[in-house]
Order: structure tokens, then C-alpha cells, then sequence
């Protein structure tokens, strides 16, 4: 895969090691013959260390050979958070350091779960790119002010904290982006 192609979310094999990439900067050359330059920030699924990649335009990187296949949620308990697989019935369970990025995100009943299989062990999880929750408490909205852009902090059913406008009231349902934790539109 060139390095041009490989965008966020995307799991690369660098160092004999499956390394999901988390973000990415280009900086393009400033003069003619340079080559544009990708730096990643990725994780190792492995030992969950944090890597930087760079390469070059031309330059390229193998997909990780892993197997996504469908989880659900099943119960968190003081150290693990535990999940059925939808197809064998597999149980997996993940340290809660494991899924510290993905906890404030998931529910009982969230769809599009997935687990990421390496070598016959569980070492990550792919959530949806948006994810449906209720805001279980925040600030009254004042009357008139529902014309401005203003913003107040909402607390949703996990316990994730966002800015959500200021005309939302407790009970609704919100849309959140799973990869950038923003407020995207009311249900």
C-alpha cells in the first residue's frame, strides 16, 4: 500500500508488528524534486506502544494480515470489559488500559463493533465512525439564545463529556464521532 493510501484506521504490518495508524501529516516539498512526506503516529495492537513512521511518497507499507469479525458488548467489570463473538461465540476480554480510547463509546447495544484478530488473540477494537448516545445530564438552555453558536458540556450515558449546543436538553439523543470524541447532530 502507498504511502499516499494509507489513510486513519487503516492496519499496517511495520516491524513484523500490526500497527493501526492514528494519525497523519504531510509536508509537501518546497522545491522541485523533493518528495512529499507522510509521518504517521501509530499503535503496535501488540504491545500497545506508540510508533512514529515516516516515509517517503513513493514508499510503501503492507496491510497486517488480521481478521475483523463482528463483536458485541457484553459487561465491564473492575479490570476487563468483555465481548461475544457474533459469529463462533467466542468470549474476548480486554484490559480496560486496552480500551481506554473506545470505553467512553461503547454500549450494550452498539452496532458495527469489531474485534481485530491476530494470530488468534484479540488485540483491538474498531469502533463505528459515529454512534448514537443520550445525554443523561446537562444545563437547561436559556430561552432566545437558540440562534447563537454557543455551546455547553453534556454528559452522555458512558460518562463521555461534550460540548453540544445550547438549545439540546437532557433525555435526547446525540450523534458523536468516535474518532475526534465532537458533537455531530441530534438524533
Amino acid at each position: 500500500m502507498l504511502a499516499k493510501d494509507i489513510k486513519n484506521g487503516t492496519v499496517v504490518n511495520y516491524n513484523n508488528a500490526p500497527c493501526m495508524i492514528e494519525t497523519i501529516s504531510v509536508q509537501s516539498p518546497s522545491a522541485r524534486g523533493a518528495a512529499t512526506i507522510y509521518k504517521y503516529r501509530a499503535r503496535n495492537l501488540v504491545t500497545k506502544a506508540k510508533i512514529d513512521i515516516v516515509l517517503r511518497g513513493g514508499e510503501s507499507l503492507d496491510e497486517a494480515n488480521f481478521e475483523r469479525r463482528p463483536i458485541k458488548f457484553m459487561y465491564a467489570d473492575a479490570s476487563h470489559m468483555h465481548f461475544l463473538d457474533q459469529q463462533d461465540y467466542n468470549q474476548y476480554s480486554l484490559t480496560l488500559d486496552e480500551v481506554a480510547g473506545e470505553a467512553p463509546y461503547l454500549t450494550e447495544n452498539l452496532e458495527g463493533v469489531q474485534a481485530l484478530i491476530y494470530n488468534d488473540e484479540c488485540v483491538g477494537l474498531q469502533l463505528p465512525v459515529v454512534v448514537e448516545l443520550k445525554v443523561t445530564q446537562c444545563d437547561p438552555g436559556v430561552r432566545g439564545n437558540s440562534a447563537t453558536g454557543r455551546t455547553k458540556p453534556a454528559t452522555l450515558e458512558t460518562g463521555l463529556v461534550v460540548h453540544v449546543p445550547e438549545y439540546l436538553a437532557q433525555g435526547e439523543t446525540v450523534k458523536v464521532d468516535t474518532r475526534t470524541g465532537e458533537f455531530l447532530s441530534r438524533v
